[in-house]
């Protein structure tokens, strides 16, 4: 019966850290208006690992979100907007020495309600697709971006790292010889 209850302790303190950790599922949301994308420049954190990056918006799941409230409630946190139509574009995973595996749903969104506000993760702002090679942007960034430019179909994109240093991308299970540059 000890054996029991030591099983269950422990199971239970386990499912408890298990809680307290940030989800390694993520989204990511393009926000589209004509031709440009509303983009987020990580420049308030100072301990963010997109530190001085652009990227989309969107972040972590909370316990028990499916990826479209995920997606949903990151945006109207982070801009104030009420996504009324989007898009899930493909899956990327993301694998980088020092880190967990996080595997992210990307997003595209053509509607919204409301009025941007301010984000206390960066700055905001709208940005001409043609402009976006012009950014700081992950290596990767830059290949799933060019897949949406190109209407891919729902795609799976592996991306590895090496610090800053993309060494191995990968779409729908082919390594890509060398990752094209977006812009």
């Amino acid at each position: 019966m000890r054996w029991k209850k030591a099983i269950i302790a422990g199971w239970l303190c386990r499912k408890e850290v298990l809680y307290k950790m940030k989800s390694q599922l993520t989204t990511l949301c393009y926000v589209e208006q004509g031709d440009q994308y509303l983009m987020l420049h990580r420049v308030s954190k100072k301990k963010d690992v997109n530190k001085d990056k652009w990227i989309g918006i969107g972040g972590h799941f909370e316990e028990g979100e499916s990826p479209e409230e995920c997606l949903v409630r990151e945006a109207l946190e982070e801009t104030g907007l009420r996504l009324t139509s989007w898009k899930f574009r493909g899956i990327v995973t993301f694998a980088s020495e020092g880190w967990p595996v996080e595997y992210m749903c990307l997003y595209t969104a053509d509607g919204f309600e409301g009025e941007l506000t301010d984000c206390n993760e960066g700055t905001l702002r709208w940005v001409p697709k043609q402009k976006l090679g012009e950014l700081n942007l992950w290596e990767g960034d830059r290949i799933f971006l060019r897949l949406l430019a190109e209407d891919a179909p729902f795609f799976s994109l592996k991306l590895m790292y090496r610090g800053d240093d993309l060494i191995y991308a990968a779409l729908d299970g082919r390594e890509l010889e060398r990752p094209e540059r977006c812009g």
